[in-house]
């Protein structure tokens, strides 16, 4: 049963269009760290650094908070925030905050469904670009050890135009695959192969990014159960 739900979650690997106009080599590092808050609540502080052949180095910088509340039934309603950087060869561009709200839900097999709302503001305007980005992920066990094969697709929707640069419309696709690694104690490895589609608009030329993604997540239980 697993390899055919296997294959179905790999279906968006191969639905990137075959000629990117102009390709980029990156590195995607991020950590997360979760605390229990309560029986079905936590907090959960995020950092991410990336590296891009095209930018000449380091380019990117996200630090984010975001709490999360899981249902009786599974299903997971978060909300949050970010700090956004960028950089291109050097120069620094415009800061970018952002708010956003999820909901996942599992659909069983493995398969898992999320979206998320994401409210963008930049330093350089004073306009909010709205994006919706809905992702269907799959992961399934392959050892009694905890090691785990897993598979996402993302899709970025912008809702609005804005002055400083977000322009209405389907922006671009994320597809990824990997392996998750259990490191000991609460703490997992996940390590794999990232592609990312950008159409290219207001005239700029269409990418795609071949990215290498790390991951190290760390895990606190029980902090809110601290008895009497």
């Amino acid at each position: 049963m697993r390899l055919p739900l296997l294959s179905l979650a790999l279906i968006p690997l191969a639905a990137a269009p075959a000629h990117a106009q102009q390709s980029d080599e990156q590195l995607w590092f991020q950590v997360n760290g979760s605390v229990e808050i309560g029986a079905n609540e936590k907090i959960t502080l995020e950092s991410i650094g990336r590296f891009s052949d095209r930018a000449e180095g380091f380019s990117h910088a996200e630090a984010g908070i975001l709490f999360t509340h899981k249902t009786s039934g599974g299903i997971e309603l978060s909300v949050g925030y970010r700090h956004v950087e960028d950089w291109n060869q050097g120069n620094r561009l415009p800061n970018e905050e952002r708010l956003r709200q999820m909901v996942l839900v599992p659909l069983g097999s493995g398969f898992n469904g999320r979206l998320r709302f994401e409210q963008r503001m930049r330093e350089s305007g004073q306009e909010i670009a709205f994006r919706l980005r809905p992702r269907l992920g799959f992961e399934t066990p392959l050892s009694e050890g905890g090691l785990k094969l897993f598979a996402t697709s993302e899709h970025f929707l912008n809702l609005n135009d804005t002055a400083w640069g977000a322009n209405g419309g389907y922006e671009r696709m994320r597809n990824a695959v990997g392996l998750s690694i259990p490191l000991g104690g609460n703490v997992r490895g996940e390590v794999g192969y990232l592609n990312q589609y950008r159409f290219g608009r207001g005239g700029a030329r269409d990418q795609m990014d071949h990215v290498a993604t790390f991951t190290l997540t760390f895990n606190v239980e029980g902090l809110g159960d601290s008895g009497d």
